[in-house]
């Protein structure tokens, strides 16, 4: 982090003395260390969450628009995270060098965010989660040519295998090729982009004031793209939303500790866990039966992914 970008001295906080406590504690520690097992963690943690925002998505999709889900989202993302910024230290977090890269980053958020939240209700969970998982071939090359990361074999070599492992769930006689299925694949390079830039800008600017900026600029994007849809939530459709944009955050939080761990291109195989995952969750929430191929091909995702882990795990102790 650069000076500039945190807050000034002051007395200790809830938060600060929270932050003590895990670093006093060796187990607790252990999670705001940096390394690629902390990286893996923290992607695990995105997919469970991840999943669990796609059936919110789902479920509020059976009455609300997509737009008013979206913004809604938005909205209760940019409300949840204010408290805790001023916990922190007041107004210091809302000072940024980076104001055009955050309006660019809430830009394509709210796009790729739409586009989810649209792709979920048109398609099956397991099938819209297998196409955005083209999201590692857009993002592997952006984080060699702009992040000037060093992609070795391995990586590459994994994710090619987690992609055949896609193709193979996408055999003729799915509905994996119809014309929906463009709407989780743009959803997936607006991600990578996304990714490409909190990998940037973590280095420079606090988590909370990403998370802020990033909840300011979808809201404001997404108002006016809601209101010809808009109808009154009901009180049972609250806690759904209010839910949908705390856990948005959380994805956020845990965006930010991967990508602090180790290098972001080393973790993408682990983002296929989340094939797998919501493809139980669609199974056990809107019995949604996957086929064989998708269980062949996450199969071959899961391998790829273990082996990447190996791969890894060596080098670190190697290094050390």
């Amino acid at each position: 982090m650069s000076n500039a970008s945190t807050p000034t001295a002051t007395a200790p906080t809830a938060l600060d003395k929270l932050a003590q406590c895990m670093a006093a504690n060796s187990f607790l520690k252990w999670f705001i260390s940096t390394g690629y097992k902390q990286g893996v963690f923290w992607v695990l943690m995105i997919t469970a969450v991840s999943a669990t925002n796609d059936v919110l998505m789902k479920t509020l999709g059976e009455r609300l628009h997509v737009a008013e889900i979206s913004f809604f989202r938005f909205f209760f993302s940019l409300i949840s995270v204010l408290p805790i910024i001023f916990m922190k230290s007041g107004v210091a977090l809302f000072k940024t060098e980076q104001l055009s890269m955050h309006i660019w980053r809430g830009i394509i958020g709210a796009a790729a965010l739409g586009l989810c939240c649209l792709s979920v209700n048109i398609m099956h969970m397991s099938e819209n989660t297998t196409i955005m998982f083209t999201q590692p071939f857009f993002f592997l090359p952006m984080a060699y040519f702009f992040l000037k990361e060093k992609v070795d074999a391995s990586r590459w070599i994994a994710t090619l295998i987690g992609f055949i492992g896609i193709i193979i769930i996408m055999q003729p006689g799915s509905d994996a090729f119809r014309v929906e299925a463009f709407v989780p694949m743009a959803a997936a390079f607006c991600f990578a982009i996304i990714s490409m830039l909190a990998k940037k800008m973590i280095r420079d600017e606090h988590t909370l004031t990403l998370l802020f900026y990033f909840g300011l600029v979808t809201t404001l994007v997404a108002l006016p793209v809601m209101v010809p849809f808009w109808k009154t939530p009901l009180l049972s459709e609250l806690p759904l939303l209010l839910m949908l944009g705390v856990c948005a955050n959380l994805i956020q939080v845990c965006i930010f500790r991967a990508f602090s761990s180790t290098d972001a291109s080393s973790l993408q195989p682990i983002f296929y866990t989340e094939i797998g995952i919501s493809t139980l969750f669609g199974f056990i929430f809107f019995g949604q039966i996957p086929t064989i191929y998708v269980a062949l091909g996450a199969a071959l995702i899961i391998g790829s992914t273990f082996a990447i882990s190996v791969i890894e795990t060596r080098k670190e102790k190697k290094a050390a």
